[in-house]
């Protein structure tokens, strides 16, 4: 079952990004950052006792004085609402209750999602909660009081959103069909390839309710084997805000992610790849999903003989922290190599749950060690005793090693690539552990 999703929401200048900063910041120690995939911090993985979440950013909802106002309003509220299953909105002590506050307060009501009010900015309790309570008139229950720059209130707010999380034992139990996330940017695509395998192929067995608001889940069987596929292409109809466009097609894709075995990444072979496809595909790589590149619209293209190589190495380039990734090109509108797009998953999930003798890995360490000799540093060198492996999705090994100092990322890699020329591992990511043993631990071991 995939995280919740909790979103913060609010009118601009009111401290919501401060909020985030600081639940999402290294200095709370309940809160662990989810580093590499954008340069502006869009969302956070977070911890609050035993309840992990992830935690969404979104844009100020402007109010401003236009006939576009209450359209504005609502389609930025709806973006921020669409994939939260809880909302905290926050509100300014400072400014005071508002008619801006009240018009927000009525979008979120009808979401019919669970939102606490949060009332920023209360850097003194007793001296502010006269004004916290003008904002019981919204009628969404207590406000709760805090300062984000002061830090205060802070456990208080998260002890009430996970309260709103379901019971770990209610968690439906989960679907051993293989899932699929079909995700990228805006008008890459994506919606046009499953229609190419639903309409074409008629493959669609039934509609799924998505347990996120911001996807499809659609049932496939291919070859006897069905599989769900996520859909995230509802975005485009937000077609008034396209300065948020991309910021969303982020949030999106961490819940459709969260969820997906195999995440196939859209790219639009007329624009190329791009910055923001890097984006998204880093969200899959960080969360050791399998991945496959699609590069659609091939169709489109005019082509010599080095254009296939061409693109590939561009690809590469750009995407240069997964090299694991299959790279397959497509047209969803002539429906070219559509049906290869379904070996290469299987591939993948295959690969994402394989599962490698300890022997084997110890024999293949113990060559791959005699070949390059290990790091060492001011006399000390490194040396790997056993190697095992300990999971899958993504399959998971652990190193033990004198000196978890001298097992430089260089090496760490190396030892991933002779075990990839062994058993291939397309389409995944490996994860490695790295722990630290004495030599009289290891001889005891032994």
């Amino acid at each position: 079952m995939s995280k919740p999703i909790v979103a913060i929401v609010g009118r601009p200048n009111v401290g919501k990004s401060t909020l985030f900063n600081v639940l999402a910041g290294s200095r709370i120690s309940i809160v662990k950052d989810q580093p590499g995939v954008t340069r502006d911090r869009i969302y956070a993985e977070c911890t609050w006792l035993d309840r992990t979440f992830t935690m969404i950013d979104t844009c100020g909802i402007e109010m401003n004085s236009t006939d576009t106002l209450w359209s504005g309003m609502r389609e930025q509220a709806e973006i921020a609402m669409d994939p939260a299953d809880v909302i905290i909105f926050v509100v300014d002590v400072r400014q005071g209750l508002t008619d801006d506050d009240d018009k927000v307060c009525q979008l979120l009501r009808r979401s019919k999602k669970p939102v606490l009010l949060c009332v920023n900015k209360v850097d003194d309790f007793n001296k502010l909660m006269p004004d916290v309570y003008e904002f019981y008139s919204l009628g969404l229950g207590d406000p709760i009081p805090v300062s984000a720059a002061s830090r205060l209130g802070l456990g208080d707010l998260l002890d009430q959103v996970i309260a709103f999380f379901p019971e770990k034992e209610e968690e439906e139990e989960e679907d051993d069909r293989p899932k699929v996330a079909i995700i990228g940017k805006p008008n890459v695509g994506k919606s046009s390839i499953i229609n190419r395998i639903l309409g074409e192929n008629r493959l669609l067995v039934s509609d799924i309710a998505g347990t996120t608001r911001d996807a499809i889940d659609t049932n496939v069987e291919h070859n006897g084997r069905e599989y769900i596929f996520i859909d995230t292409a509802g975005l485009r109809r937000k077609n008034k805000i396209h300065e948020e466009i991309e910021r969303y097609s982020i949030i999106r894709a961490v819940t459709a992610v969260e969820r997906a075995d195999v995440v196939v990444v859209v790219i639009n072979a007329e624009e190329g790849v791009t910055e923001q496809d890097a984006k998204i595909a880093g969200i899959a790589h960080e969360r050791g999903k399998g991945v496959i590149i699609a590069v659609n619209k091939w169709d489109a293209i005019e082509k010599n003989d080095k254009t296939v190589y061409e693109y590939t190495d561009k690809i590469r380039q750009i995407l240069s922290f997964m090299p694991y990734a299959e790279i397959q090109f497509i047209s969803a509108k002539t429906g070219q190599r559509i049906d290869k797009l379904f070996d290469l998953i299987d591939v993948v999930i295959e690969n994402q749950t394989l599962r490698i003798q300890t022997g084997v890995l110890n024999q293949i360490m113990t060559e791959a060690t005699a070949m390059m000799q290990p790091p060492s540093d001011k006399g000390k060198r490194l040396k790997l005793y056993y190697i095992t492996q300990v999971g899958v999705k993504p399959p998971t090994f652990v190193i033990f090693v004198n000196n978890k100092e001298l097992m430089h990322f260089s090496y760490t890699r190396y030892i991933e690539n002779k075990i990839r020329e062994a058993f291939g591992f397309k389409g995944t990511a490996l994860k490695f552990l790295i722990r630290e043993r004495s030599e009289k631990e290891q001889r005891t071991s032994l």
